[in-house]
């Protein structure tokens, strides 16, 4: 009789363990992400994005087209730049593979309001994926 009670404790452990276990996860997604676009053919201006999540951010996280004015995103991108381009400038400071290059945002000229949105968007995504404050 206790050889009938162990061999019915160790089906049920078994039964259990197998239930509670891990299943793999095989998720095979081969979409490739395409580099972002920012250009106003009209000033002959154009910056490519290729930092892998910056399209989902943009369709899913961002705020729609529209929600911020272009003065706001103006004065935004403005800051945001001189901050970028400073980093950029102290390679021994700040990740050199992260702030590779100077972008060149002049004030003076009207970008659109595409290219601002898009600009704006792509600092607020990087601060949040490098945990950077860009002041």
């Amino acid at each position: 009789m206790k050889v009938l009670k162990y061999v019915l404790v160790m089906v049920v452990f078994s039964v259990i363990f197998y239930g509670c276990a891990s299943t793999s996860v095989k998720n095979k997604s081969t979409t490739k992400e395409e580099p972002v676009v920012i250009a106003n053919d009209s000033l002959e201006y154009e910056i490519i994005i290729i930092d892998p999540g910056f399209t989902t951010y943009l369709n899913s996280i961002a705020r729609p087209v529209g929600f911020y004015s272009q003065s706001y995103l103006e004065n935004k991108n403005r800051f945001y730049v001189m901050a970028w381009n400073r980093r950029v400038g102290s390679p021994g400071t700040f990740n050199p593979n992260i702030y590779e290059n100077i972008i060149d945002y002049n004030i003076h000229i009207d970008y659109g309001y595409e290219v601002n949105y898009k600009l704006f968007n792509y600092f607020e995504f990087a601060q949040g994926k490098y945990r950077m404050v860009l002041r």
